[in-house]
Parts: C-alpha cells; sequence; structure tokens
C-alpha cells in the first residue's frame, strides 16, 4: 500500500490570482522594490540554482514564487510566518527560500552585478561634480543583527549595539563597484580597509588603469574618496582637518559634495531593502549572503531606474551637499567654501 502524508492546507490565490494577473508596475515596485520586468529578468538568471522536484507531499516552489518570497522578506520587516501566510508556504518553507535565493544572486551575479565598469566614464562623472581623475568613494556602514552565541563583544559599535560591517566602493552614481561584508562592528573602518582585497588591487595599482593627470607639479593617479578615518595614500584622499585656509576649505566642499554618493547609496540600499534596518535573524555565517545580495539587487534596480515611493516621498536620494545633521559651524564653512567655489 502507497504511504499516504498528511500536509496543512494553504492558499496561494493572493500570489497566483492577485500579484501575478492584476498587480500594475506600482504595486510590484512599492511591494519587491522592482517593476514586473525587472523581476522576471532576475528570475531568468536564477534556474540554475534555485529549480526545484516536485515531491509526493506537493509540487515544488517555482523560481518566481521563491524569488518573491526573498524580495518580499527583505523589503519588509516582516516575519517568516507572515511572509509565508501571504504566499500559503510554511515559516521554515519562507526561511529557505531566502537563503536559496540570497545564495543564488550572491553566487550567480557578483562577477557580473559589483563590478567596476567603465573607468573613464566614473572618472568623468566625479570631475563634472568636482574631483578630477576620481574612481570612486568609499566608507563602511553598520547592520544591525542578533547579539552572537561567541564573542559578541567584538560586534558591539560604537553606537552601543551589535553589527557586521558593510564596507563599499561606489562609482558617480551610486552604484556599488567593490563590497567587503562581514567584519564585527567594533572593527575600524581604517583596519577593514587595510585588510581588503580592495586595498591591495590599489596598493598594486591593478584596480584602475595608471591614467594620471597634473595638478601645479604633481602627478595624481586616479584616486577614491574616504572621510577622516581612512588613511592618507597616494591613491586615496581624505579631507584636511584642524584651521583650514581658504583654498583647504575649497578642496573639503569639493570632496565632501563628490563623497557623499557613497552615504546617499547607503541611504537607497536600506531604503530599499528595509530588513537591514532591523537585526537580522539569521545565523552570522549566513549575514553576509543576504548583505551581499542586498548590493547586487541595489544595482541591478539602480541601473534599471527603480525608483522606490516610500513614506509619501522618493527614495532616489540625490547627493545633498549639506545634511541636517551638520552643525551650524560645518554648515559655515559650506557657505564660505561655496563662495570661493563661484568666485573661481
Amino acid at each position: 500500500m502507497e504511504r499516504r502524508f498528511w500536509a496543512q492546507e494553504t492558499s496561494t490565490d493572493w500570489w497566483d490570482h492577485i500579484v501575478l494577473q492584476v498587480w500594475d508596475d506600482s504595486q510590484w515596485l512599492r511591494n519587491f522594490r522592482m517593476h514586473k520586468g525587472t523581476f522576471m529578468e532576475l528570475c531568468d538568471l536564477l534556474p540554475p540554482a534555485l529549480k526545484c522536484m516536485n515531491t509526493k507531499m506537493r509540487a515544488a516552489l517555482t523560481v518566481e514564487k521563491q524569488v518573491a518570497i526573498a524580495l518580499r522578506k527583505l523589503a519588509m520587516p516582516d516575519s517568516y510566518r507572515s511572509v509565508g501566510n501571504q504566499f500559503g508556504v510554511g515559516k521554515s518553507t519562507g526561511g529557505a527560500a531566502v537563503m536559496q535565493v540570497a545564495k543564488a544572486i550572491k553566487d550567480l551575479l557578483i562577477s557580473r552585478v559589483v563590478t567596476l565598469g567603465n573607468v573613464q566614464v566614473i572618472v568623468d562623472g566625479f570631475a563634472a561634480m568636482g574631483f578630477p581623475n576620481c574612481g570612486g568613494a568609499i566608507d563602511g556602514t553598520h547592520i544591525p543583527i542578533l547579539a552572537p552565541e561567541h564573542q559578541a563583544a567584538e560586534y558591539i559599535n560604537r553606537k552601543g549595539y551589535f553589527s557586521i560591517v558593510l564596507q563599499a566602493l561606489v562609482d558617480h552614481k551610486g552604484h556599488f563597484t567593490n563590497i567587503n561584508v562581514g567584519w564585527p562592528g567594533k572593527v575600524h573602518d581604517a583596519c577593514i580597509f587595510r585588510n581588503s582585497g580592495l586595498f591591495q588591487k590599489l596598493q598594486e595599482g591593478t584596480l584602475f588603469p595608471d591614467q594620471k593627470i597634473t595638478v601645479g607639479d604633481v602627478e595624481m593617479p586616479i584616486v577614491i574618496l574616504g572621510d577622516p578615518a581612512y588613511p592618507l595614500m597616494p591613491w586615496l584622499m581624505k579631507p584636511y582637518t584642524g584651521s583650514l585656509d581658504s583654498s583647504q576649505e575649497l578642496f573639503n566642499y569639493r570632496l565632501s559634495k563628490c563623497r557623499m554618493v557613497v552615504e546617499c547609496a547607503f541611504g537607497r540600499l536600506k531604503a530599499r531593502w528595509r530588513s537591514l534596518l532591523t537585526r537580522l535573524e539569521l545565523s552570522k555565517t549566513n549575514i553576509p549572503t543576504v548583505i551581499t545580495a542586498c548590493c547586487e539587487l541595489h544595482n541591478i534596480c539602480e541601473s534599471k531606474g527603480e525608483m522606490f515611493m516610500g513614506s509619501g516621498r522618493l527614495r532616489q536620494i540625490a547627493s545633498p551637499l549639506v545634511t541636517r545633521s551638520q552643525t551650524p559651524g560645518r554648515l559655515e564653512e559650506h557657505r564660505r567654501a561655496r563662495c570661493a567655489s563661484e568666485k573661481l
């Protein structure tokens, strides 16, 4: 006699009849952070890692449904149970789908999505913003996590919560061209940078072409821009500190204006994939995979012009010259620098 299995009945009507058949592009954008066309293009790239076999208990989840579950969970800080109920799957099935999709995106798309691209276009883009021969802006951001079971103190950052650091180099449009994920929140940005593959490539001169310009009597190679936490190198520029003259203030103003693209990229990343704003309910080994997948999805959405509408305003954050968090003293510095720039 053939064995029989019991499985709780669930409903997939919301996905099968509402999302796939009724929703327009604006609803896809609000719920999955991308239009349906972009979603289908993404699904076409992932079958080698996601296609499953049917079993006697139930039909396997389609690639499209697995990707939709993952995007929904990453976009909304809902529980796995809540997301699973929407798609008619169990809590554990939803959690497995998120990790399988994240791993597939990381393994299959990292080399084609997070890449430097045309260096000359990037240099021209930063030059138009005010800084010559610049190949990118670098910074780090903290992703909240649950307290690890071992060495938890190493993950407490300077703001007092547990986190993992995402270090990223971005181009003039805010696309990630190099990422490094996994260092504990307690580690300083400069230490992470010095121990990264990006530092080694820059030190060896293999990341950018040997393209130099003459500034005064100095030959300047292609450089990247960082905040004061990073070391000053021949290929890394950082702001002046201390008492500044007008030329140094102007330099800082132009550097800050261009370096803000990385801050805005982090803002768009977390606004789009809001699970990065809450403590990720994942093991310490799985968190870097999910963060990497979010960065790749960010690049895909940005390249397709998927401008996410949220909280009543457009999430396509511009590159502001001054932020609200700056002190009156900094505002005055920017005012003087702007006046000096206009005179030139």
